[in-house]
């Protein structure tokens, strides 16, 4: 079993930071590649972001390339998301996941799970 926590979400204005947090335990963290997705009101749990099991590699939705950073520390057991130039459209609640695929940008392909953080762009 692998648990993951997010933090760092909130309400920010258009234009502005954030950076979430994803604190994972149990099993040993470098096995695993992370991902970021997020899920809107009334929509579909979608990709945002990957990394690698050793963050050399890493992977953007569209919507959030050249906005969006996604890194880990392996070292802290943790991978982040940076979110930058954020939009009305980002809105979302942010969910991090563990898996030991190479699939990345697909939601069955991840095997834990954490509880989510809510992040609100006003505009």
């Amino acid at each position: 079993q692998v648990q993951l926590v997010e933090s760092g979400g909130g309400l920010v204005q258009a234009g502005g930071s954030l950076r979430l947090s994803c604190a994972a335990s149990g099993r040993t963290f470098s096995n695993y590649a992370m991902g970021w997705f997020r899920q809107a009101p009334g929509k579909d749990r979608e990709f945002v972001a990957a990394i690698s099991r050793t963050g050399g590699s890493t992977y953007y939705a569209d919507s959030v390339k050249g906005r969006f950073t996604i890194s880990r520390d392996n070292a802290k057991n943790t991978v982040y998301l940076q979110m930058n130039s954020l939009k009305p459209e980002d809105t979302a609640v942010y969910y991090c996941a563990a898996t030991r695929s190479t699939n990345y940008r697909a939601t069955q392909a991840y095997d834990y799970w954490g509880q989510g953080t809510q992040v609100t762009v006003s505009s």
